[in-house]
């Protein structure tokens, strides 16, 4: 076998060793999980006294299926055969007469669970890397493998849907309250404690009663029922049909998607047919792209430091010091520190469960009104205020006190890197890392390359966006980059939409019709009404502001940031009204100008392809993931 080894010990237990070969992780293809039912022939052929499953590869167990297998598959049969292909390989491990366990380190996903739920036990390895979680449904499938039975029947159903219908991973600890986890151990122990779990051969372990009862027959629908109105909430099924599949395969059929005939929506014929399973494994493509151009870089950061405490400069220090670097973050004087590390804290304490782990993080963001962190830092990022002298100013003092190897970066989220830098000595050191509102959601980094730019300078500033586990696009400097030219047209045109006296609710919701993820009005709040105009004068320099956009800005609210803008904000949330009635053909006039400013894009050159303008587009501005992009949408509704 190319794929598997096993091994066997003295005491009669024996290892099965999953390296598959030529791939830097381990995937379930085809192959290997032919390669799977021969070692289990073996195994069946002389019984070991218990089965130790394991990765060796030292990255994770497994990452799942094979997604190349996926793709431009349309063939009903062939969707078939991919999902009886698992079912009956996993059905046919979790039958097997002697005890079996899943040793997890490091991810565990999708297919790579359901093969865990397969083994009668489970020990995972309590280290920040071990992830584990069933995500199909963000590529508009469903975990076909027997992860939709076998994963309630372990934690009960509610902690299952929360994994199952969101695509979530959760940590070794987490997987452990929830029952999903037999043991969590640290990797010292975790050998032990797999051989211990196989000789002590407890029995499985039972739902608590109240669990149990979410597990009745009689109670599914109403279990279901209440998940779908959750689900509906964020996600509509005209665009996202598998989470309300996964909610039928488990009420009609007990978790068995191969059991529903090609005439149920839930069934895997009606998942494939339909374009978003296709569109969401394009867009996952995309992402993978994004990620492997950190790969070309082997620049890796030790200390941050950011210019700028307000919300983004703030937050970007937050994010960064809760990546595990640490971070110096200076402004002109302490009082404007505070705000920004108080929101740290929040960020800390819901991200990180345990105390320990979010005091540490808090230890690493350091406040240095000085500017003394510049010296040291491997990466400077500039984060103040839109000015173009301001900046400049900034910018001459930063390479004076920088060390020659270190990043020096500016956030700037519409002026040309080529006027900044036209203050520094070297303006070649200069290059654009711009995050986008909020930081700890929104995934993309433009890396902004201006004409001066050390071309070195592109794979270590991606290399640094993937170690703070951030996208990069690289993109030419020039007014508004990528993202922020594509969503100014859309912007504007929600508040032409405003000005003739269309209400903000019913623009957001023809958006939210659409299947973005937010509409344009909340989407202008939540990155600043400032910002926006900001950006606007930048891009259309003779064009007027809309005059209630301009009246909000001069009362001072300018969005989430202040508490109110279009919306009030004050329970945290935006408080709208009821959309009632939208105008016809409301989504096309807000949309088309955003596909036609990314033709523009393209034929510019601000990005390499069409594919990456549609990457930034769906990380950068939540364009409807199910469409694969604005490019890609207009392609086919062209055909």
């Amino acid at each position: 076998m190319r794929h598997w080894t096993i091994t066997r010990e003295a005491d009669g237990l024996a290892r099965l060793t999953f390296d598959k070969a030529e791939a830097t992780a381990n995937t379930l293809s085809a192959e290997v999980l032919t390669e799977l039912n021969q070692a289990l022939d073996e195994l069946d052929r002389a019984p070991p006294q218990g089965l130790v499953i394991a990765s060796g590869k030292a990255n994770g167990f497994i990452a799942g299926a094979d997604v190349d297998e996926f793709r431009g598959l349309h063939d009903e049969a062939g969707a078939i055969a991919i999902v009886k292909r698992g079912w009956d390989t996993f059905a046919r491990l979790a039958a097997v007469p002697y005890p079996t366990v899943a040793l997890v380190r490091g991810f565990c996903l999708g297919g790579g669970l359901e093969l865990a739920l397969a083994c009668r036990y489970r020990v995972v390895v309590d280290e920040p890397g071990t992830r584990l979680g069933l995500p199909e449904v963000m590529l508009g499938i469903v975990p076909g493998w027997g992860g939709i039975r076998r994963l309630p029947r372990l934690t009960g159903a509610p902690a299952a849907f929360d994994l199952l219908l969101s695509g979530r991973s959760i940590d070794a600890r987490r997987a452990k309250r929830i029952g999903l986890a037999d043991e969590c151990v640290p990797a010292r122990v975790m050998e032990n404690t797999v051989r211990g779990v196989l000789t002590a051969k407890r029995p499985p372990r039972a739902l608590p009663f109240p669990l149990s009862l979410t597990l009745n027959p009689l109670l599914r629908p109403i279990i279901a029922a209440q998940a779908r109105k959750a689900v509906a909430k964020r996600a509509r099924r005209e665009h996202y049909p598998a989470p309300y599949a996964i909610l039928e395969l488990w009420t009609k059929y007990d978790g068995n998607a191969l059991d529903a005939p090609a005439s149920d929506p839930a069934s895997i014929p009606a998942l494939i047919k339909g374009p978003t399973a296709a569109n969401l494994i394009r867009v996952f493509g995309l992402q993978e792209r994004l990620k492997s151009l950190g790969k070309d870089g082997d620049f890796k950061a030790a200390h941050v430091h950011v210019v700028g405490a307000g919300t983004m400069g703030g937050d970007i220090a937050a994010w960064c010091a809760l990546r595990g670097l640490t971070v110096t973050l200076q402004d002109q004087d302490a009082a404007r520190i505070a705000p920004a590390m108080a929101r740290a804290a929040r960020l800390f304490g819901g991200r990180q469960k345990d105390p320990r782990r979010a005091r540490d993080a808090s230890d690493r963001l350091i406040p240095d009104v000085a500017g003394d962190g510049i010296a040291r830092a491997d990466v400077i990022v500039e984060a103040i205020f839109e000015n173009l002298d301001a900046k400049r100013a900034l910018f001459a003092a930063i390479e004076a006190k920088a060390k020659p190897s270190a990043l020096i970066a500016t956030n700037t989220s519409s002026i040309p890197l080529e006027d900044i830098a036209a203050g520094m000595k070297d303006g070649s050191r200069l290059i654009g890392l711009h995050f986008f509102n909020p930081v700890a959601k929104m995934m993309l980094v433009e890396i902004v390359v201006g004409r001066a730019t050390r071309p070195e300078l592109v794979p270590q500033a991606a290399a640094f966006v993937r170690q703070i586990d951030k996208l990069p696009l690289p993109v030419k400097s020039a007014p508004g980059f990528l993202v922020n030219r594509v969503l100014a047209p859309y912007l504007g045109a929600a508040m032409r939409c405003i000005d003739e006296g269309i209400s903000p609710e019913a623009i957001d919701e023809a958006a939210l019709a659409f299947g973005m993820p937010m509409g344009p009005i909340e989407l202008a709040d939540t990155v600043g009404l400032d910002i926006c105009v900001a950006v606007g004068r930048m891009l259309a320099p003779d064009a007027p502001p809309s005059p209630k956009v301009a009246a909000l800005i001069k009362a001072g609210n300018l969005g989430r940031k202040t508490g109110r803008g279009f919306y009030d904000y004050a329970s945290g949330k935006p408080a709208k009204n009821a959309a009632g009635t939208i105008p016809p053909g409301l989504a096309e006039r807000l949309v088309g100008p955003l596909i036609g400013e990314a033709k523009a894009a393209l034929a510019e050159g601000i990005v390499a392809d069409a594919d990456l303008v549609d990457a930034g587009a769906i990380f950068g501005t939540g364009f409807a993931p199910f469409t694969g992009g604005p490019l890609h949408y207009a392609a086919a509704a062209a055909r």
